[in-house]
C-alpha cells in the first residue's frame, strides 16, 4: 500500500488568510508555512501558474518544512497554453509574448470560437524559443525543491479547449519532452480525454510519456464535467484534485466556481477509490481546491478521518 498524503491546493489563498485557521502568532510568511506543514504533509503551489517562481522562495520553502514534506507545483500558464499577461514575464521576454499572443488570437478565431481571444493555441505550436526560455527560468527556480527531495510533481493543467486529437497529442509530447527527467502530473480540463473508448488511449499516452494522470472530483451535471475516473499511469505517484461541486464551475467568479463544503458522504465515496490508487502507486496526493474561506483545509482534515476509517481492499465503488 502506497502512502496517502492529504493537503490543499494553496496555503496562502486570500480567503484562507482572511479567516482564523492560522493562529494569531503564525500569520507572517514563515509562520504560515511552518504551521501548515505541521498540519499536512503536502501542498500545491498555485502562485507559480500566475508568475514565474524564484529560486529564493524555493530555498525558503525547503528551510521552513520538514523532511518528507511535498510541494506539487503548478506549471506557469504560458507552458500550458493559457492566456498570459506580459507583465507576468521578465521584461526581456515580454515583446516575444506580445507577438505570440497576436498570432494566437488569429489562430484561435480560425480554429474554434470556444477558445479565448489570446494565448489560446497549444503552447508548443508557436515561439518555441520563448517557451524554452520560460521553461529554463521556471525549472531553474525550482531546483532547490528538487535537490532537497521536496518536489512531488509539476502539475500541468491543460485548458478546456485543449481537446483530444492528433494536434493536442503533438503539443503534449513536445511539452513533456521539454520536462524530461522531472516528475510531471497532467490534468485535462476537456472531458473528452476520459470519455468512453478514449480513456484507454489517454492512459496509454500518459503512461508512455511517464506522466501521472490527475483524477478530479467536480460537479457532474455540466457539459464540461470531467468524469471521476482514477487512472494510474506511473507507479510512483497518483494525484486527486477536489475542485468542489458548484454548478457555477464554467461561468461564475473564482469564489463561485470553487465554493463548496464537502459532506462526509461525498468524501466517503472517494475513500475506497483513493485506497485503490494507493494499491497501485507508491504515493497518492489528495489535494482540495475548494478554496473559499477555510473550506479546503476543513475538507482535508475530514478526508484524513474518513480514510482512517476505510479499510484497505475496500471496493472502489462506481
Amino acid at each position: 500500500m502506497g502512502e496517502i498524503l492529504v493537503g490543499t491546493c494553496s496555503w496562502t489563498d486570500r480567503a484562507l488568510l482572511a479567516g482564523d485557521w492560522y493562529p494569531p502568532d503564525r500569520r507572517d510568511a514563515e509562520g504560515r508555512l511552518r504551521y501548515y506543514a505541521e498540519q499536512f504533509p503536502v501542498v500545491e503551489v498555485d502562485a507559480t501558474y500566475y508568475a514565474l517562481p524564484s529560486r529564493r522562495n524555493s530555498t525558503l520553502w525547503v528551510e521552513r518544512t520538514p523532511a518528507g514534506f511535498r510541494f506539487d507545483v503548478k506549471a506557469f500558464s504560458l507552458l500550458t497554453g493559457h492566456p498570459t499577461r506580459p507583465e507576468a514575464l521578465p521584461v526581456a521576454l515580454r515583446p516575444a509574448l506580445r507577438r505570440r499572443s497576436a498570432r494566437a488570437a488569429r489562430a484561435a478565431r480560425a480554429v474554434t470560437p470556444e477558445q479565448p481571444a489570446a494565448g489560446a493555441v497549444s503552447p508548443p505550436e508557436v515561439d518555441e524559443e520563448l517557451l524554452d526560455e520560460v521553461w529554463e527560468r521556471f525549472s531553474g527556480a525550482l531546483e532547490p525543491l528538487r535537490e532537497a527531495g521536496r518536489l512531488g510533481a509539476l502539475l500541468f493543467q491543460f485548458p478546456p479547449w485543449f481537446a483530444p486529437g492528433a494536434r493536442a497529442e503533438r503539443a503534449l509530447r513536445r511539452c513533456l519532452a521539454r520536462t524530461s527527467g522531472w516528475p510531471v502530473a497532467v490534468e485535462f480540463r476537456h472531458p473528452g480525454w476520459w470519455d468512453g473508448e478514449r480513456r484507454e488511449a489517454t492512459e496509454a499516452l500518459l503512461a508512455g510519456l511517464d506522466a501521472t494522470a490527475v483524477a478530479v472530483d467536480m460537479i457532474q451535471t455540466l457539459p464540461a464535467s470531467v468524469p471521476p475516473v482514477t487512472p494510474v499511469t506511473t507507479g510512483r505517484l497518483a494525484v486527486v484534485r477536489f475542485h468542489g461541486r458548484n454548478a457555477a464551475w464554467g461561468t461564475g467568479s473564482k469564489e463561485e466556481r470553487f465554493r463548496h463544503t464537502y459532506t462526509e458522504e461525498e468524501l466517503t465515496e472517494w475513500a475506497p477509490r483513493v485506497r485503490h490508487l494507493a494499491e497501485r502507486a507508491d504515493e497518492v496526493h489528495v489535494l482540495f481546491n475548494n478554496c473559499c474561506a477555510d473550506a479546503a483545509v476543513r475538507a482535508a482534515e475530514a478526508m484524513r478521518e474518513v480514510l482512517a476509517r476505510t479499510p484497505s481492499g475496500a471496493s472502489r465503488g462506481p
